[in-house]
């Protein structure tokens, strides 16, 4: 009961934490309001604009570590055009969030970035809480990447974890540890020996499902996940399903107070067809283009990002 009332508390605290001014979602509201009503906008764009102003709005008070404690050290993801949105690349060992709707390319963005890292000579994992270890590979050879050689250079690893197994470890713990004041909840198990320099864990989405209405219990578990993948100084892009066009991150809001930055894509339909975007919505420890850019998922390549092409414009003043 005090480990429960430790996180509630550490979690009221941080949405105490003085603010910074600069964002009013009001204000925010009435410049799309006035960029509709003269034409520079259309409507659906206007939609999309004022529902991504709601989950910016949750991004901003967020906790985040100070950019100093990154800044001289950055990593690449490899996907081709992504990293021209970075001034300089992601901060090593930060956490990030990559969210959107089923179809976006959060699994292929995840695979994409590994599979680059590994064959860079870093040591990656991909942990699925979903899709079995067999069908991810089989994307990453549709794709043409060399998992067979990475695995056995013992470069990347894609191990599948039983989320409800999960849940009833932690529950026990807690039992175990009712009076006192702080326990030892592993998180996750990674092979014995290996320290990841890189690490996808998907998703959150199918983590919050096992801990549904044990929302204390969950709270728990995803910070002690956070401070594993930052005591380990490793890479992190923890993935989470969201609507089409995202008003509302993740389900319990924990997760944007741990995490240093938050990338969405979106599947948007527009008319009759489908448009393919992404945008690094917060990324603290570096400069980044604030807008929101085409993307296409090919066959052969993954994805490929297109850093000059807006697709909703005016977002980088909204």
């Amino acid at each position: 009961m005090a480990a429960r009332k430790g996180v509630k508390s550490k979690v009221k605290k941080e949405k105490k934490r003085k603010k910074k001014p600069g964002f009013d979602i009001s204000k925010t509201k009435e410049e799309i309001k006035k960029k509709l009503k003269s034409g520079k906008i259309q409507e659906h764009e206007a939609q999309i604009l004022e529902q991504r102003a709601h989950v910016k709005g949750i991004v901003e008070k967020a906790k985040h570590k100070e950019e100093e404690e990154h800044r001289g050290k950055w990593v690449k993801t490899g996907i081709f055009g992504f990293d021209d949105l970075l001034e300089k690349g992601i901060p090593k060992g930060t956490s990030n969030l990559v969210c959107g709707g089923p179809g976006s390319g959060k699994t292929i963005f995840g695979l994409q970035t590994l599979n680059y890292g590994a064959t860079n000579g870093e040591k990656c994992i991909y942990m699925t809480f979903e899709e079995s270890e067999d069908r991810l590979r089989k994307h990453m050879y549709d794709f043409g990447w060399n998992i067979e050689k990475l695995e056995k250079e013992g470069k990347l690893i894609i191990k599948r974890y039983d989320p409800f197994a999960i849940t009833r470890q932690v529950e026990a713990l807690l039992e175990k540890a009712k009076g006192e004041l702080l326990i030892d909840v592993k998180p996750v198990l990674f092979p014995k020996g290996f320290k990841p320099d890189r690490v996808v864990v998907d998703s959150l989405s199918a983590i919050a499902a096992a801990f549904v209405g044990k929302e204390e219990t969950y709270r728990i578990y995803i910070e002690q996940l956070f401070r594993l993948l930052e005591n380990m100084g490793a890479t992190s892009f923890l993935i989470t399903e969201s609507t089409e066009i995202p008003v509302k991150l993740t389900a319990s809001n924990v997760e944007e107070f741990l995490a240093d930055g938050v990338i969405i894509l979106y599947n948007i339909q527009k008319r009759n067809i489908r448009e393919s975007a992404i945008e690094i919505l917060k990324l603290r420890g570096t400069g980044f283009q604030k807008k929101i850019v085409a993307m296409q998922i090919q066959s052969g390549k993954g994805i490929i990002v297109y850093p000059e092409q807006e697709v909703f414009g005016g977002v980088e003043e909204t």
